[in-house]
């Protein structure tokens, strides 16, 4: 049966502009509104959502989410709901659409709209964006405040689906409220903001799913974060501009970011960079935050997408935070569509510009001699003698509020450049990383024959890898390769995989294993990194022996290094294996790269 309800607006959102309201008298539902005709919602639904319902203090369950964003495509022809791929959960992954013009083809829609993807509970217990993007949507949808003509929004309603359904109250040990939400780890326990590029877990290739076939200009990741205390409410991370480069990241750091906060300050919503500080008083200067592209926004900005963290600050008033993060996400709304041509114009240009460059930048670094200046809205803190453990604590004083020009590290140099091939050539027995690039639409060429092939090759010659599992990886880092070229036999069915297509970015952030997120470090060869077949020292003695008499330079060369590295010296076993590395015996595949390159 059919609920009839109250559907109410928080005041604070939706005061000025609200066109319709809607009032439950004696028992019935009456509508009164000065346009009926136009009205879009069905009365016989529940949109009033959990978070109004208790007055700010809950967020929904996964379940009344999808109930709600299930009704609300129901009453209303300007929203869609779709179902993608599966989740770790079991569940698959939703996607909502609002479309001002109720049309659904991304095809068509793009050549028109600016399209902004909304990602929300990536860590469920963030929830301010599921609450805000909900009452987004059914407000838009009833005409209750001023829609876009021209501006698509789709959101992804919950997509750590397993960590929402896993609800709780401590974990979010510093965090005011909600009362209760879901966990950070989805159903396999992985922190789904970090796995944007291994894609250990379904949920992120159904992400890839979608985020292909919205191929969105915008992206807004909804989080709540707290590394310090300060005034703001409001944070965001912009996907930082020299990585997103050229004339989309000037574009990004010059206009989008300035009209943003420019549009919140006229609603009296200060925000600031996110604070990435520890523990530390902010005041004292901080970076911006280095978005690799395991992290969502990183990942986008692979594909020249305008891409945000919104992070609230996690020490405010629940019910504060939810309204400032929809007042921000319609702010982008705005952004997106008076700025519509230029913006995709741009992005147009930058999707072309990795086609014909020469060199890609790699490694980027924050440029701690070229700090920006900014305004920050601080609290003063202090190192105090704590009691619990007789060190030091620091105590910030929200009763000493403080305005300061700080420095903000927010230029990043590239510290390595890559020489972009004409293309790699990924023979098909690395199925795990083939699959990988077809879910992520790169066009893969089979040969049709067996083939030998005159193509550059790397040699890892260094690496650091952690001695602790980071999201389910002893990730490498500091990779260093040497480089040949060489003859190599090519079967029939490997794959040339072209650099001249719209996935550039993406192939050579992980193909390349010097980059930070390469599948290298990622672990994805590390069975290269051991050698297979080795010597029996009492035969190799003979062979070794026979070496050094036939080759005088090879000769000369273990003499010295004798000489120079005592260790060496003093370790026949190593002696006898450096020879053997020298030998026809030593195998090709021990620390080769397997992924190759053609030069242009």
């Amino acid at each position: 049966m059919a609920r009839r309800v109250l559907v109410k607006f928080i005041p604070s959102i939706a005061k000025d502009t609200m066109k319709k309201i809607l009032v439950l008298s004696v028992g019935l539902l009456s509508l009164i509104s000065c346009d009926l005709e136009k009205y879009q919602l069905v009365t016989d639904y529940d949109l009033e959502t959990r978070f109004e319902k208790s007055g700010g203090k809950e967020t929904g369950t996964y379940d009344e989410i999808i109930d709600f964003y299930t009704q609300l495509a129901e009453s209303s022809g300007k929203i869609s709901l779709e179902e993608f791929g599966k989740t770790d959960s079991g569940k698959p992954l939703h996607l909502a659409i609002y479309s001002p013009g109720e049309d659904f083809d991304f095809e068509e829609l793009r050549e028109k709209n600016s399209i902004i993807l909304i990602n929300n509970g990536i860590h469920p217990g963030e929830s301010d964006g599921i609450d805000a993007t909900m009452m987004l949507f059914r407000d838009l949808a009833g005409d209750s405040i001023t829609a876009p003509k021209n501006t698509v929004l789709a959101t992804i309603p919950v997509y750590n689906i397993g960590g929402a359904l896993n609800r709780n109250s401590p974990s979010r040990t510093n965090q005011n409220g909600p009362a209760e939400y879901g966990f950070r780890g989805n159903a396999r326990n992985y922190d789904l903001n970090r796995d944007f590029i291994k894609a250990d877990t379904r949920n992120t290739r159904s992400f890839y799913e979608i985020f292909h076939h919205v191929k969105p200009d915008i992206f807004i990741d909804n989080h709540v974060s707290n590394g310090a205390d300060y005034q703001y409410t409001l944070t965001h991370l912009f996907t930082q501009h020299n990585k997103l480069g050229g004339e989309l990241g000037a574009y990004l750091d010059e206009q989008i970011m300035p009209a943003l906060e420019d549009s919140l300050a006229k609603k009296d919503w200060d925000i600031t960079p996110y604070v990435n500080v520890f523990n530390e008083v902010p005041e004292e200067g901080f970076s911006q935050f280095n978005d690799h592209p395991r992290y969502s926004t990183g990942y986008t900005t692979l594909w020249n997408t305008i891409g945000m963290m919104v992070e609230t600050h996690m020490l405010k008033p629940y019910p504060k935070r939810v309204r400032g993060t929809y007042e921000l996400m319609r702010s982008m709304i705005g952004i997106a569509e008076n700025d519509r041509e230029r913006m995709k114009d741009i992005r147009n240009r930058a999707s072309r510009k990795y086609l014909t460059d020469r060199w890609y930048p790699i490694n980027f670094k924050p440029d701690t001699e070229n700090p920006s200046q900014r305004s920050f809205k601080g609290y003063e803190g202090e190192m105090i003698a704590s009691e619990v453990t007789g060190g030091e604590r620091l105590k910030y004083d929200s009763k000493k509020p403080f305005t300061k020009e700080i420095d903000y590290y927010n230029n990043f140099i590239a510290e390595d450049t890559i020489e972009i091939p004409r293309a790699y050539i990924v023979p098909q027995g690395w199925w795990q990383l083939t699959d990988l690039l077809k879910l992520n639409k790169i066009k893969l060429e089979p040969l049709q024959s067996d083939t030998t092939l005159y193509v550059e090759t790397y040699k890892i010659e260094d690496f650091k890898t952690r001695d602790k599992a980071y999201e389910g990886h002893y990730m490498h880092s500091e990779t260093k390769v040497s480089k040949k070229m060489d003859s190599v036999r090519f079967r029939k069915g490997d794959f040339v995989v072209k650099t001249f297509q719209e996935g550039a970015r993406y192939l050579i952030e992980t193909l390349e294993p010097e980059a930070p997120d390469s599948f290298f470090n990622w672990n994805f060869f590390d069975t290269v990194l051991q050698q297979k077949e080795g010597f029996s020292p009492y035969v190799f003695e003979d062979v070794a022996k026979k070496m050094l008499d036939e080759n005088p330079d090879l000769k000369e060369r273990f003499e010295e290094k004798k000489r120079s590295d005592s260790e060496f010296s003093n370790s026949s076993y190593n002696q006898l294996d450096w020879l053997h590395k020298q030998s026809k015996h030593y195998e090709a595949a021990h620390l080769r790269y397997p992924i190759f390159r053609m030069p242009r």
